[in-house]
């Protein structure tokens, strides 16, 4: 194929084949092209209250309070008849006719419903709770549990009903632990059957009445629960499992 050349020619040069591989080497990083940029979508999905909602109410009687707490806890059932339908915490609510400690109580449900609302995961909540102590001292619930604060027992209940919406998960324990714990359960009551017979008979059953536990039981650290008993050198917990010699 010819070419005419209609300029002045001020020089040559012959071009091998070389040349030009070398020539686009050079050329090729100098024509530089923006790399592509992902497009990011930014998904929000604004959920707002349902007119009904489900959930449950729990009652709390304290020894510092007169009168017992209602404590309501609501849910949103998410991705509603769908193999992936959760229950979440929407809201929560703290009633009772004592008024003494309405400001606070009210201040708090306000909060906790915010933070259920804001979505994510909420479980931390229930730990903040239950590490609140009552400068006054706690007291123990109902099943030998030590409560340091009406605050903790809060958080107890949410807990509680976290678990059940399946939220939280109790650790499991193993077959073997749990048949440890039964086999030692009944060996304590066994060897101290005459001695709590003997405190029963003197009237002090309060113990025996206000925990699940022997009456001989101290407080477990790790569960908070009345349960710690002393058998063969070695403080165990019938509740949990916990021993002090590992």
């Amino acid at each position: 194929m010819a070419i005419k050349i209609e300029k002045k020619i001020t020089g040559y040069n012959v071009v091998k084949p070389e040349d030009k591989l070398a020539a686009s080497a050079v050329a090729a990083p100098v024509v530089s092209k923006e790399p592509p940029m992902a497009e990011v979508i930014q998904m929000h999905e604004s959920v707002e209250r349902p007119e009904t909602l489900v959930g449950s109410t729990f009652k709390i009687k304290s020894p510092l309070f007169e009168h017992a707490l209602y404590v309501t806890i609501n849910d949103i059932v998410l991705n509603i008849g769908t193999p992936h339908e959760l229950r979440r915490p929407f809201e929560i609510f703290i009633n009772s006719k004592n008024m003494d400690h309405f400001q606070w109580i009210v201040a708090l449900t306000r909060i906790l419903s915010a933070v259920f609302r804001k979505g994510g995961d909420v479980t931390f909540i229930v730990e903040e709770l239950k590490a609140v102590f009552d400068p006054r001292g706690g007291y123990f619930k109902s099943g030998g549990i030590y409560m340091p604060s009406i605050v903790a027992e809060i958080g107890a209940v949410i807990e509680q009903h976290m678990k059940n919406i399946g939220l939280i998960h109790d650790p499991d324990i193993d077959d073997a632990t749990r048949k440890l714990i039964a086999d030692k359960r009944a060996a304590y009551e066994s060897a101290g059957a005459k001695k709590n017979s003997d405190v029963s008979a003197a009237g002090s059953t309060s113990e025996t009445e206000s925990s699940d536990f022997p009456p001989g039981a101290t407080l477990c650290a790790k569960c908070n629960t009345r349960a710690l008993v002393l058998m063969d050198g070695c403080q165990t917990c019938l509740n949990c499992g916990y021993s002090k010699c590992g």
